[in-house]
């Protein structure tokens, strides 16, 4: 059974399997679609869970989702048993709540002081790190009345992008103890080489967030809960987890650093597919599409895919980049444009309409999200986050979202 939801997402229900359908019908006219199998996000949740040494688990579900749909992420995490979901932008957190979401949601950065009754009146739970943002914070829930707003207040550890500065702790920590208007339920910081292992600086940042807590302690603070750990240390820092985790990319089915899972069985949650729009014959010596920077060494198959770099196809993988057609890799060929691409396919027997996995498997061939992040000299996460907006998601599994 196939449905559409009013933002236009498409779920195919796959009747107990969790498996995708052999050739699942893209849900418009144009043949390009990313498919989102929920089942794999609420497995990796509960793997994820199963082997951590906290209690709770905070599911990252910011940037829509890490590019796999917000609103069905966050209800197949809490499936799978997600204590708390977080977002960056309050916008991200009201969406969820406009979708029926009362999990806990933690906004893991400040808004403008002047939004924050905007994120009170959506019941997120907001991150406080700078004097001003506090203050207003304070003043908006003091003018509110009843109790008082809870509050995880963020203290920079080492990264130096946000947080309390080490100098300032005591400032801060007392300001939120004394503050009328708020609770301190958690206080958080943030690794920034949880993905290097046997980096020294784990344990730098790992005894100064132990510091800050027995600086609390000293200062009779009181909270609830402590959380320090992404998916790298959700993964392998098992005694710095603390109360609770703080997985991201680890939920979709993505390892954070090669090799880094382990143990914990992670499955990919997203694979990206398209079909072959137009077939032609090459003699040797032409060249293709823009500045015409392939030629074609031999007589060969091209085929065209209606994907580009407006799909998130980006530009550079011109001549670098492969996809699977008939259960083989080819190369792309030529330069990626805006809309299109093409592929050599060589002797195989490509036809219009042949289904291509952009990121997918088609029998014993696959190219993943990690393919992608080593040919464009990047990381994975900014993979899956660039599949364009006009990509339609098409959702499967038995998770109801």
């Amino acid at each position: 059974m196939t449905t559409t939801d009013q933002t236009g997402s498409t779920r195919i229900q796959t009747g107990g399997t969790g498996q995708r359908h052999a050739r699942t019908e893209p849900p418009n006219a144009r043949p390009t679609w990313a498919e989102i199998d929920l089942d794999a996000i609420a497995d990796n949740v509960a793997a994820l869970k199963t082997q951590a040494a906290a209690p709770q688990l905070m599911a990252v579900v910011k940037a829509n989702g890490y590019g796999h749909g917000a609103v069905p992420a966050a209800r197949a995490a809490v499936a799978g048993g997600a204590d708390w979901l977080a977002v960056a932008l309050a916008e991200e957190g009201r969406q969820l709540r406009d979708a029926g979401i009362d999990t806990p949601i933690l906004v893991m950065t400040e808004p403008p002081p002047e939004a924050v009754n905007e994120l009170l009146t959506a019941a997120l739970t907001p991150t406080v790190f700078s004097r001003p943002y506090a203050a207003a914070l304070e003043a908006a829930a003091r003018e509110r009345g009843g109790e008082p707003v809870a509050v995880h207040l963020k203290l920079d550890t080492g990264m130096r992008r946000v947080g309390v500065p080490q100098a300032d702790w005591e400032d801060a920590l007392t300001f939120v103890r004394d503050a009328q208007g708020l609770r301190l339920e958690a206080i958080w910081s943030h690794f920034a080489v949880a993905d290097e292992p046997f980096n020294p600086f784990i344990t730098h940042q790992a005894e100064e967030f132990a510091r800050a807590l027995g600086l609390a302690r000293s200062l009779r603070v009181a909270y609830d809960l402590a959380h320090l750990c992404n998916s790298a240390g959700t993964l392998h820092l098992h005694e710095h987890h603390y109360d609770m985790v703080r997985p991201g990319l680890a939920i979709y089915g993505l390892e954070p650093a090669p090799g880094l899972a382990g143990k914990t069985a992670l499955r990919p949650a997203l694979s990206w597919w398209t079909r072959l729009s137009l077939v032609k014959r090459l003699a040797a010596g032409e060249a293709v599409s823009y500045g015409l920077r392939w030629t074609a060494p031999r007589e060969t198959t091209v085929g065209t895919i209606p994907a580009g770099y407006a799909d998130g196809v980006t530009r550079a993988l011109s001549n670098r980049g492969e996809a699977v057609v008939r259960a083989h890799r080819v190369p792309i060929v030529g330069t990626v444009c805006m809309d299109q691409f093409m592929v050599d396919g060589g002797d195989l027997p490509l036809a219009a309409g042949d289904d291509v996995a952009l990121i997918g498997r088609e029998g014993t061939a696959e190219v993943t999200a990690d393919d992608w992040a080593a040919w464009l000299d990047t990381i994975n996460y900014e993979v899956v986050c660039g599949v364009g907006q006009r990509v339609p998601r098409v959702y499967v599994g038995d998770v109801r979202w």
